[in-house]
């Protein structure tokens, strides 16, 4: 049986705090992922490691000795990743910094998440992070401008590999003043969007993009208002010049007043990616991404819960 040093690393942090929501907290992790991990690891080890009842929690005979099992094995994992560590940092890369790129709100909580857990990680490569605009999906990476990508819809190029991190309902943005702003709390469909004026973005955004964009082929003919960013969106949408389509996070992260964020409830939900020049051979873009995957899997469920209204 193969331990996974994640659930270990969670069943100690518990341990040494005797508490769940102080180990998550340390762990950068929510208390609902650590009692998750802490499930799969009593069924793999066949015994109730953790005395939930005592305050502070305390751990079992079996816990104490697993405990002690796992830290020896995480000193041997750290001190593996710092012989690396070591080895990488006398290469040609060493100095040059991590150049993360991030379109909007990227992934939404997951993209501080995972820059804030690669810092902790490799505390001595520099962090750069570079705003990507709509036309930059693609071409930040092949033009070498970033290193990693928080993009959304996948890009569809060979020359990059993108891993899925959130899945979530779609929304449209629209003024105050608009009829489709009474149907916040119940949804529209998507033949209820397809006559608003979104915006336009430039003729050479990837299709990728102008595909997700836009809900149908009428969307796409009567949008207008140019924008490049979520910011210029949102000012074109509260003038009452254009409309905007998204993520439901979107609305977490930009919370402009005048502007009401109405979810599409037939349209399918779309997924946002951390994407890569396919063979980079970097360590630090597979550290990264190794984290932000590994972090998806935890916090990508709690953050594609639930819709934003039900409908």
């Amino acid at each position: 049986m193969a331990l996974d040093l994640r659930l270990l690393s969670s069943f100690l942090a518990v341990v040494e705090e005797g508490h769940f929501g102080r180990a998550a907290g340390r762990l950068f992790l929510s208390p609902a992922a650590v009692t998750q991990h802490l499930q799969r690891l009593e069924s793999q080890v066949g015994a109730r490691l953790l005395d939930r009842t005592a305050t502070p929690v305390v751990p079992t005979a079996a816990g104490v000795r697993l405990a002690g099992h796992a830290r020896v094995l995480l000193a041997a994992a750290n001190a593996a990743l710092d012989d690396v560590a070591e080895v990488t940092a006398r290469e040609p890369e060493a100095g040059r910094p991590l150049r993360v790129g991030i379109m909007g709100h990227g992934s939404a909580e997951l993209t501080p998440a995972a820059i804030n857990a690669y810092r902790r990680a490799r505390p001595d490569v520099k962090v750069e992070i570079r705003q990507l605009n709509f036309t930059e999906h693609v071409t930040g990476l092949l033009e070498d401008r970033v290193d990693v990508a928080f993009v959304r819809p996948s890009p569809d190029d060979e020359r990059v590999v993108a891993d899925v991190l959130t899945t979530e309902q779609r929304i449209v943005v629209v003024p105050e003043r608009s009829p489709l702003a009474d149907a916040r709390a119940t949804g529209v469909g998507v033949t209820d969007v397809a006559d608003l004026p979104f915006f336009r973005v430039p003729r050479h955004t990837p299709h990728t993009f102008t595909d997700y964009l836009y809900f149908d082929d009428r969307a796409r003919r009567r949008s207008t208002e140019c924008a490049l960013t979520p910011q210029e969106v949102l000012t074109g949408v509260v003038t009452g010049r254009a409309a905007g389509s998204g993520l439901r996070s979107f609305a977490r992260y930009y919370a402009w007043p005048g502007a009401v964020f109405v979810p599409v409830l037939d349209a399918p939900w779309e997924s946002s990616y951390l994407a890569v020049r396919a063979g980079d051979d970097n360590p630090e873009v597979r550290i990264f991404r190794a984290l932000a995957t590994a972090l998806a899997k935890d916090l990508g469920p709690i953050i594609n819960a639930h819709p934003l209204h039900a409908g």
